[in-house]
């Protein structure tokens, strides 16, 4: 067991290692947690071939169970038209052998098999699994590794320049409870033997194992999707360069778990076969069988999941149909808010939350306008608070802040006393808390357990309250904006949403949620807004547009806003639906007495239309009964699904508000305003295919996946989750790899799942020229498109037609079965 000096990586190695690590989406951390597509970094391949390799490679499922898509079909969710449909592009002609094909049960081969695998088939029952110590054991130490460290031990790590590889293997060396653990003496020995260098590592394991080229990257990809958790985690700190920790940007740390989990399979390797060559021989012979298989082992699983696919398709082709027909159904009809000057306007996020909201507050008068604009409304910006080392980004994490805001005023001792209970806060969400605190704290803390119960009230994050009602300092690279910075910047904000005509209020709605005790909070927020709640945002962009120096700029610049024009910042709670603002609105008694009996009513038609998926009980009582049962629900620790968040989203609409006024959407799409005659380059409807659909693709992908694999893109039952490390994310009970995506509770009612997982559909009121023209000068549109990530249709009139493959098919049949 000798190290040989001289193995080196080639360069075709390198690039094969670097490549596979690259096949890990990035999963953000709890405080600034927001949905992604867990398979981001595949959209260059089409879906399906992704979910053929992933199957093979992982036993990852991309589809329900048969029986689920039967039931749907049996209650008419799927109907026969589109069923049929789909089987003909997948070339199941035959009709009348069709029903009964895919009523059978998906009967899957088994998936690839790493040498710990391997070996645990030969394990005796009595023994630790091999797979479960070593996710067990990398999980601990990449918990403890990258747990958040005073300053002074942060600093005396990077002084030790010790990677996450390294100091692996120095803590593993000094690990004697593995042998005992695994029943294996003398096991550690084998970790002394290893190179402290993971270059070194990477080419034994490569040259001991036999691992050719293909092999190579199957299963370096099949290892880290082994601990997907910690890998997408890992994948984050690369794709945010370590934030601060110059340490933490200079390290690949995907790769150096990678060598983590080689180092552990060369070792197995190696102490079987020094303790059983027998046993050693047969897993050679199977691990040789089954490198030399990889094509056919892909190919099985593509004809194994034919059946599923045809099942999902026809479930999209169903939905499409629905929302086609309720698109075309009865025209628009004008109303004062389209050819006058509206009352109020207000301007939401597109979030689908906000669309039953803003039809409830449109029915109140036809004098409302409502306009749906991307959450983090334009601005490219991190929030730091005054006084405080606290900062977090307010926007989508596709992007990078370039602006940082901070309150020109604060009350030291308001700060000092949050810092105070953010560290409370921090220690009471450790994973050892539900111990150690109640523990230490005895009586008092099960009093306060106790109080929490019978007279619940909002737990609100600390960090959340920093931001009061004040003017507000911008600067870049250090500097304060200058007028004229602002003013371009509001500027470029007016010209993305083009308002033809301002009301007297302008409203600026975010939204944010209200839940107590829930780790993943964040994850209700604003996903556009870096995880967080929109407030900051809107009341950053009402004072740059009501201050008086940015608009005689913004006036000399062509925007003329009219002198009685006022913005105004509020919040939407999709918690309890209320909405707060956060400036007077008017100062008129009259106008904001009106204005607020407008919040109230539209706040109970929007309560009455989620109690019938939250709570149908609440159906019965009063409307100020309601109000008060969804904000005690709020309220509840022990609540563990709150609000159904954007479970069941599943289409993105680009066009006039008053083409989507008229119609019940179901809360189900995401609304973004665009009128083609205001875009005569196109350069707003660019911006809006590459950056809010990319947004919203990710969520609607990370709601399908959490679904459809709950195991490795879903973190499981959140009762018993507890934070890892402050922020990084969850384990499900004390241990096992770290849990990304959305909890059941997130998902389903315990009966039936409240998210139907489709591709989403994104509907475009433009030309199809324009609509060609930017598919083709982004590679990323172009890919999410023609590989079925998701569906474009151009939405004209009572047509709708799909662009896909760079080709327009023929427009859909719009009459009813």
């Amino acid at each position: 067991m000798t190290i040989n000096a001289t193995n080196t990586l080639s360069m075709q190695q390198k690039d094969l290692l670097l490549d596979a690590t690259n096949t890990i989406a990035p999963h953000w951390p709890l405080d600034k947690l927001i949905a992604v597509n867990p398979l981001w970094s595949l959209v260059d391949k089409p879906f399906d071939e992704i979910s053929d390799e992933l199957s093979a490679l992982a036993g990852i499922k991309t589809y329900l169970p048969i029986e689920t898509y039967r039931t749907w079909f049996d209650e008419g969710k799927i109907s026969h038209h589109c069923l049929t449909k789909a089987a003909e592009h997948y070339g199941l002609n035959e009709q009348d052998a069709l029903l009964e094909h895919l009523s059978q049960a998906n009967n899957l081969p088994d998936s690839w098999r790493n040498i710990a695998d391997l070996a645990d088939q030969q394990r005796p029952a009595n023994k630790m699994s091999w797979h479960d110590e070593i996710t067990h054991q990398v999980s601990q130490f990449c918990a403890a590794h990258y747990q958040q460290q005073s300053p002074t031990l942060r600093q005396q790590n990077i002084n030790n320049e010790l990677d996450l590889y390294s100091h692996w293997l120095e803590v593993t060396n000094e690990d004697k409870g593995l042998s005992i653990i695994m029943a294996e003496s003398k096991l550690t020995d084998f970790f002394h033997d290893l190179p402290s260098d993971k270059g070194a590592l990477f080419a034994l394991a490569i040259e001991e194992l036999a691992l050719d080229d293909q092999a190579l990257h199957f299963y370096a990809q099949a290892l880290l999707l082994d601990i997907n958790g910690w890998s997408s985690y890992l994948a984050y700190l690369n794709w945010s360069k370590g934030d601060s920790n110059e340490n933490l940007a200079q390290e690949n740390h995907v790769e150096s778990l990678l060598a983590i989990k080689m180092a552990w399979e060369l070792v197995v390797w190696r102490y079987l076969k020094h303790t059983s060559q027998a046993l050693h021989s047969a897993i050679a012979n199977k691990w040789s069988e089954q490198k030399n298989a990889i094509p056919a082992l892909i190919q099985t699983h593509q004809d194994a999941l034919l059946t599923s696919k045809t099942w999902a398709l026809a479930l999209e082709y169903s939905e499409q149909k629905s929302l086609h027909q309720t698109l075309i159904s009865t025209p628009p009809s004008s109303s004062i808010a389209d050819s006058a000057r509206p009352e109020l306007q207000a301007i939401f996020c597109i979030d689908v939350r906000s669309e039953v909201f803003r039809r409830a507050l449109e029915k109140q008068s036809d004098k409302i306008q409502t306009l749906g604009f991307a959450g983090f409304f334009g601005l490219p910006i991190e929030y730091k608070a005054k006084d405080s080392h606290y900062a977090r980004p307010q926007l989508p994490g596709l992007l990078q802040a370039s602006i940082t805001v901070t309150e020109l005023t604060s009350d030291k001792n308001h700060v000092l006393r949050q810092q105070k209970e953010a560290r409370w806060h921090r220690w009471g969400h450790a994973a050892p808390a539900s111990f150690s605190m109640v523990e230490s704290m005895g009586w008092w803390y099960a009093f306060k357990m106790f109080k929490q119960t019978l007279f619940s009230q909002r737990q609100e994050h600390p960090a959340n309250r920093l931001a009061p009602n004040t003017d507000w300092k911008l600067t870049q690279h250090g500097l304060a904006l200058t007028d004229q910075d602002k003013a371009n910047l509001a500027k470029g904000i007016l010209d993305t949403i083009k308002l033809t005509t301002y009301a007297p209020i302008v409203m600026l709605v975010g939204h944010g949620s209200h839940t107590s005790n829930n780790l993943h909070a964040a994850g209700l927020e604003c996903g556009a807004c870096g995880g967080q709640s929109g407030e900051v945002n809107v009341k950053v962009l009402a004072s740059l547009l009501n201050d008086d120096k940015v608009r005689t700029l913004l006036n000399d610049m062509g925007v003329n806003i009219p002198s009685d024009t006022r913005f105004v910042a509020a919040l939407h709670n999709t918690t309890t639906d209320q909405l707060t603002c956060f400036d007077q609105i008017d100062g008129s008694k009259e106008v904001d007495s009106k204005m607020a009996n407008w919040f109230e009513k539209a706040q109970h038609l929007a309560q009455q239309k989620r109690a019938a998926k939250l709570d149908p009980s609440l159906l019965k009582v009063s409307d100020k009964q309601r109000s008060k049962a969804f904000t005690k629900r709020a309220n509840d620790w022990s609540q563990v699904n709150p609000e159904w968040g954007l479970a069941n989203n599943h289409s993105f609409i680009i066009a006039p508000r008053q083409q989507t006024r008229h119609l019940d959407l179901q809360g189900r799409s995401f609304l973004h305003d665009y009128n083609q005659y205001n875009d005569p380059d196109f350069s707003i409807l660019e911006r809006i295919l590459t950056a809010p659909m990319l947004v919203t693709h990710w969520i609607n992908m990370q709601y399908n996946l959490s679904v459809t694999d709950n195991f490795k893109f879903g973190c499981g039952n959140k009762v018993l989750h507890n934070a890892v490390g402050g922020n990084i994310g969850v384990f499900e009970g004390n241990g096992g790899d770290l849990r990304i995506g959305l909890s059941m509770q997130s998902l389903s009612d315990g009966q039936k799942w409240m998210h139907t997982p489709v591709r989403l559909a994104v509907y475009i009121a433009a030309p199809k020229a324009a609509i060609a023209q930017i598919a083709a000068k982004h590679d990323i549109v172009r890919q999410l498109i023609d590989n079925g990530w998701l569906y474009l249709f151009q939405w004209e009139g009572d047509k709708v037609q799909r662009f896909y493959q760079q080709q327009w098919q023929a427009p859909e049949q719009q009459k009813q079965e």
